[in-house]
């Protein structure tokens, strides 16, 4: 169809940049139905130039880091592609356990996007300007020349860093929970080696035969046992090594240095295509089918037995072909006994938690709470690591969400943005004592705090609540989602601010105060009591709240996570499953072991003087 014909020709006309404006009035899915207009639209709406505009839109890297970026992509719509999938992921994601803190922070990296833990730990003695910021890598993603995503897992075991690839499902817009999951699939995804195959060609139910059953409805993982999502898990975390020269950054560092920087993007580049290949070639994996005198499937092998035992459908679950016949021959140590042997000791004699209860009384109450392994494996020839971001209705409270124990789960914490009467919103990092960051003589630095700021609307007043989301003790004296002060922002304070000056000697100009009630002792550790406090506002944006009583003081700034995290040290990682979330219950510092003596974690003593009565 010609343009004439189509009523194009005045969109055509246009100049290129009118043009782009006017499609920055457009939805990605408009420009994709204007390009079905005609040809000459087609080539126009998918230009390089609108989609750059696009991408720009989307707002999740600076302009002049998309040009950077595009060079890893085949053009900027399959850049626009990876940005829109991953967009809903950057922020604050967290979890109840331990209750010091387990903070994700996703950012930007490379063509990629990052999830950084921040460790709990001290500051030095001009705060956090003085040194790094403590972070460990969770998981990041990396988009492929086309925009596809590939997921990978960090992990570290028995000092040996690791890369665990996984499959990133699709991307709810509004995700509010993410999940690690196992996910069963059809062996169509491309890359075998990074999943353990289940193939059941020959074990006495054809495929044509199993299609009959796709009618039934698809179990999803959060149906199984936690026992069982928890085996599943540690199978499919399979390994890659990280190789010896993977000592590169993860994200470029700032642009004050422009040398460093550039030298940085090489790093960058490089270290992607690298893992590109791993992820598709399964480079560090085993070749089950054709690695001469190993079995050829023996996490099937495992899963097999399991499947025998839980069927209670009656259908028949053989061996996997070849399976029987070669077992015979493996009296000899190889990998893949090794391996096996690995397998055994995580899913255990009997399989599941649902397998020892039914093997006990036939049949139990967990078969109807929970689903049981065989339905979830039915349907798919592989399973293989997946990242699952998701929309759930969650309840909170004073911006905390209410989160169960028994998922392998992060929540993301809504950040809103500062605005006219709402000007404190947003994340903010600070230690107790004044001047602001500084130690006392015989104590080397002081605990980090981090406390997400929010407004609500309570009885008719309105309250500015002060979350603490992180805090860097050795042992927790306040539990995840505290409100470390809670302020009436419509009523003004009346106390003076107990100091003349900061920390070099400049007078402090107090702009504001308000009355409140600050956290202390008083029902126990999970229903803290509050004593009355105010909160000042001085100069350079910096928020001081003083208990009236104590005098204790708890200084905050403003925080720039990505340049934080850009300024920052990487030190190693946990076990791949609790390094994405740690679900066992800690009030102590699981993560104490990673901190230097330049950055070391502070103490108890040094907080309970500070909070003296309280």
């Amino acid at each position: 169809m010609s343009a004439d014909h189509c009523g194009s020709s005045l969109l055509l006309a246009l100049p290129d940049d009118v043009f782009i404006i006017v499609c920055r009035c457009l939805s990605r899915r408009d420009l994709c139905n204007l390009s079905l207009c005609c040809r000459s639209l087609y080539d126009l709406a998918f230009s390089e130039k609108v989609w750059l505009s696009q991408c720009e839109m989307l707002g999740v890297v600076a302009n002049q880091e998309l040009v950077e970026w595009r060079n890893g992509v085949s053009s900027y719509n399959a850049l626009c592609k990876f940005l829109v999938s991953v967009r809903p992921l950057i922020g604050i994601w967290v979890h109840q356990n331990p209750e010091l803190g387990n903070v994700v922070y996703v950012m930007p990296g490379f063509v990629s996007v990052v999830g950084c833990r921040i460790i709990p730990q001290d500051i030095g003695p001009l705060g956090l300007e003085d040194g790094p910021l403590l972070w460990a890598p969770v998981f990041e993603i990396i988009s492929d020349s086309d925009g596809s995503a590939a997921f990978f897992l960090h992990g570290r075991e028995k000092d040996t860093n690791y890369f665990y690839p996984g499959l990133l499902k699709a991307v709810d817009r509004a995700s509010n929970v993410l999940l690690l999951e196992v996910e069963p699939q059809q062996q169509c995804w491309g890359w075998k080696l990074l999943h353990s195959k289940i193939s059941r060609s020959d074990d006495g139910i054809l495929k044509s035969h199993r299609l009959v059953e796709t009618h039934k409805p698809v179990v999803p993982f959060s149906r199984l046992a936690f026992g069982d999502r928890r085996k599943l898990l540690e199978v499919v975390t399979y390994r890659l090594k990280v190789p010896d020269t993977e000592n590169g950054p993860l994200f470029p560092g700032l642009r004050d240095d422009e040398v460093n920087f550039q030298k940085d993007m090489v790093l960058l580049s490089e270290r992607r295509s690298m893992l590109l290949r791993m992820y598709k070639l399964g480079e560090g994996h085993i070749d089950w089918e054709s690695a001469p005198g190993l079995p050829s499937d023996p996490i099937w092998m495992e899963l097999n037995k399991i499947m025998k035992t839980l069927d209670a459908s009656g259908a028949r679950y053989g061996s996997a072909n070849g399976v029987e016949g070669h077992s015979k021959n493996t009296k000899r140590r190889t990998v893949a006994g090794y391996f096996k042997d690995s397998v055994k000791q995580i899913l255990g004699k009997s399989g599941s938690i649902n397998d020892r209860a039914s093997s006990r009384n036939g049949t139990s109450s967990s078969e109807t709470k929970y689903a049981q392994l065989h339905e979830f494996l039915r349907p798919g020839d592989t399973i293989g690591l997946s990242l699952h971001a998701c929309t759930m209705k969650l309840s909170s409270y004073r911006a905390w969400p209410n989160m169960p124990d028994s998922r392998f789960a992060l929540y993301k914490l809504p950040v809103r943005i500062p605005k006219a009467g709402e000007e404190y919103s947003g994340l903010w990092g600070g230690t107790f004592g004044w001047p602001p960051g500084r130690p006392a003589e015989d104590k080397p630095g002081k605990a980090l705090f981090f406390l997400l700021l929010s407004y609500e609307v309570s009885e008719g007043q309105r309250l500015l609540i002060a979350t603490k989301i992180l805090e860097g003790t050795h042992y927790v004296l306040h539990p995840n989602g505290s409100a470390m002060f809670i302020v009436k922002v419509d009523e003004p304070s009346l106390d003076p601010f107990p100091w003349d000056t900061d920390g070099d000697s400049i007078p402090v100009e107090v702009k504001h105060a308000y009355n409140g009630d600050g956290i202390a002792n008083g029902y126990g550790f999970r229903y803290p009591g509050s004593k009355p406090g105010s909160l000042f506002v001085i100069q350079n944006e910096v928020l001081a709240f003083v208990w009236r009583e104590s005098r204790a003081v708890l200084t905050l700034q403003r925080l720039d996570l990505q340049e934080l995290l850009k300024k920052g040290e990487r030190v190693p990682a946990l076990p791949p499953v609790a390094n994405f979330s740690y679900l066992t219950k800690s009030y102590s510092n699981v993560f104490a072991s990673f901190s230097n003596t330049s950055h070391g974690l502070s103490s108890i003593p040094r907080i309970v003087g500070q909070f003296g009565t309280q």
